[in-house]
């Protein structure tokens, strides 16, 4: 919409439509497309039935989408195949599919949002991401190498979100000058000469000394945006502090220069991919916390820890242990 010229954006209306939820989905599966799919096969509803866990399976790693276009083929290809198999053995009666036979009415599985585990780890962290298909967790990496301070990033970003990890890179730089963020002495690489008169080296050193490669994985697929801002902040944190990052949580929201968390779009989709990947923690922008928690579905306000952030500093209290 950004790209849209604004005097013919101020002469347009724009109609927001959200994705369906893994729950909406269920629902317009079992209440439609599925009796659709079955009419229209020739079968009567008594001859084939779908069980709750496999429509959810079907759901979740067969189909990625914003609406239900592609649910309809997997719903199609249930039926199709249940349909031949009447058809060649009309004793049969009844075709029962469940987890335990999905595989062989579909192929195999295309999509697969990867859960938390309980292992917290140096340099990796979970952002959340708002793309056509719904929203994603991107498990954002960092590693560091002794060098001079620069900072590479890859993974086929766009301008925004680079822009995103210069502007962490100098906040956490300044966290780290302040002493608002605890350096490890042993982090910091020192020269022979250093160790045997026993210098007392200063923290800012830790980031003069190490280069750092920031990547988030996928390289192929391309990925932009106003909302890796924390996440970046974090990754950079962990591995110049030697702090680990808990697995468990996954963060949206931009920061400026001074450190404020600033508010970001397509809350609900990315909060449900949290929900969907089984995170305990969400950390969002105040403002997002205020205006936008009505519109998500009662059971991802449920199963998800959702808390407001106003400051860098409250998300790295949050994420590193």
């Amino acid at each position: 919409m950004s790209r849209i010229p604004a005097p013919l954006r101020d002469r347009m209306e724009f109609i927001s439509v959200t994705s369906y939820t893994p729950q909406e989905k269920f629902e317009i599966a079992k209440r439609y497309l599925l009796p659709q799919e079955i009419k229209k096969h020739g079968l009567k509803p008594s001859e084939i039935s779908v069980s709750k866990t496999a429509l959810e399976e079907v759901i979740h790693k067969y189909t990625r989408e914003a609406g239900v276009r592609n649910l309809r083929r997997r719903m199609a290809d249930l039926v199709r195949k249940s349909a031949k198999k009447i058809l060649e053995d009309p004793e049969i009666g009844k075709i029962s599919i469940s987890m335990k036979n999905l595989k062989g009415f579909l192929d195999k599985t295309v999509f697969e949002i990867d859960k938390t585990d309980a292992i917290a780890r140096i340099g990796v962290v979970n952002g959340l991401a708002w793309t056509s298909v719904g929203g994603d967790v991107l498990k954002i990496e960092a590693i560091r190498i002794k060098g001079k301070g620069l900072m590479q990033v890859t993974g086929s970003l766009g301008e925004v979100m680079k822009e995103s990890s210069r502007i962490a890179m100098s906040v956490v730089k300044t966290l780290i000058d302040t002493s608002s963020l605890a350096i490890a002495k042993d982090n910091i690489p020192l020269s022979v000469k250093e160790k045997e008169d026993k210098i007392d080296v200063p923290a800012s050193e830790v980031y003069k000394r190490y280069d750092l490669h920031i990547h988030v994985p996928d390289g192929a697929t391309p990925k932009d945006g106003p909302s890796a801002g924390i996440a970046m902040a974090s990754v950079m944190a962990s591995i110049l502090s030697g702090r680990k990052i808990r697995s468990d949580i996954a963060m949206t929201g931009e920061i400026s220069l001074t450190g404020d968390v600033l508010p970001i779009g397509g809350l609900r989709e990315k909060l449900i991919a949290a929900y969907g990947a089984e995170m305990v923690i969400a950390l969002i922008p105040a403002k997002n916390f205020e205006r936008d928690l009505d519109d998500l579905p009662k059971e991802v306000r449920e199963g998800l820890d959702i808390r407001a952030v106003k400051r860098v500093e409250e998300v790295l209290d949050i994420v590193l242990v």
